[in-house]
């Protein structure tokens, strides 16, 4: 019971677990921490922090805020932000928004291809009135139509960066994105960059103050693994693993189940040291 996964969503943002749930799997998936770290909210902070202590695990308090570089989208994970700090809420507010702006654009590029899927539709599948929709909830509209088979050939064909309906309206920088974790307090960390390809924008993010990079992931390849413990090691940065965990889809777990990434509790101590929380 040494072992932390700082990645995480629930039912708050585009997972399938509630907190509860999640909290559930990751105990009986033998972790003594869990990063929980939805997407620009952190309305499952609250009861994660109480349901952790009920249940004996460690909730590393999160977020995973979206941003662009390059027309490409770009994820900058925050953790121990003060939770209460009402410029970082009004921000997370924003970043919603526009959130809820691709969502329309991404349907409206959707029923243009042939499609037929509305709004109401996708936001049937959101399990709680907090937090946010994300294109896993088109996904399963999808799949649910017969449209797409898996939530894989949903992001693959229409729904990821290549997808026919792909679209990235104007975004906050991930420096900016930077930016909004560190003057809440919290420590600022790359997700997966193994999804980028691209080790100078990581080289540009630590000049301006990135402080850690998700090392282990699902999307980081062993190439992509060993350039960002090397790059880590060069800065001294915080090196993290996630699952990224979403629940299940279907029969499928996405992206990869609690614990299948994970560091040991002296990341955790590390980052919380690095931010001051208590």
């Amino acid at each position: 019971m040494n072992k932390a996964d700082l990645h995480s969503h629930t039912t708050a943002s585009d997972g399938t677990y509630s907190v509860r749930q999640s909290i559930e799997r990751a105990k009986a998936n033998g972790l003594a921490a869990l990063g929980i770290t939805d997407h620009d909210t952190i309305a499952a902070l609250a009861s994660a922090l109480e349901e952790g202590k009920r249940q004996g695990i460690e909730i590393v308090p999160g977020v995973e805020i979206s941003s662009v570089y390059s027309g490409k989208d770009v994820h900058v994970l925050g953790y121990y932000m003060d939770i209460n700090n009402c410029a970082f809420l009004q921000r997370l507010e924003e970043l919603r928004e526009v959130r809820g702006k691709r969502n329309r654009m991404m349907i409206e590029k959707l029923n243009e291809l042939g499609i037929s899927i509305t709004m109401e539709e996708v936001e049937r599948r959101k399990k709680e009135k907090a937090g946010n929709i994300g294109r896993p909830h088109m996904a399963e509209v999808l799949m649910e139509k017969g449209v797409v088979t898996s939530m894989k050939e949903a992001f693959d064909k229409y729904l990821g960066s290549t997808g026919a309906a792909y679209v990235n309206p104007p975004r906050i920088s991930p420096e900016e994105a930077i930016d909004i974790i560190q003057e809440a307090g919290g420590v600022a960390v790359l997700a997966h960059p193994g999804l980028y390809k691209n080790p100078e924008m990581v080289r540009k993010l630590i000049k301006h103050g990135l402080q850690g990079i998700e090392v282990y992931h699902p999307d980081n390849d062993e190439e992509d693994t060993r350039l960002y413990e090397a790059l880590a090691d060069e800065y001294h940065l915080v090196k993290t693993a996630g699952s990224d965990f979403h629940g299940m889809r279907g029969t499928e777990i996405f992206h990869a189940d609690l614990g299948a990434y994970t560091v040991t509790m002296e990341t955790v101590h590390h980052l919380r040291e690095l931010s001051g929380a208590k």
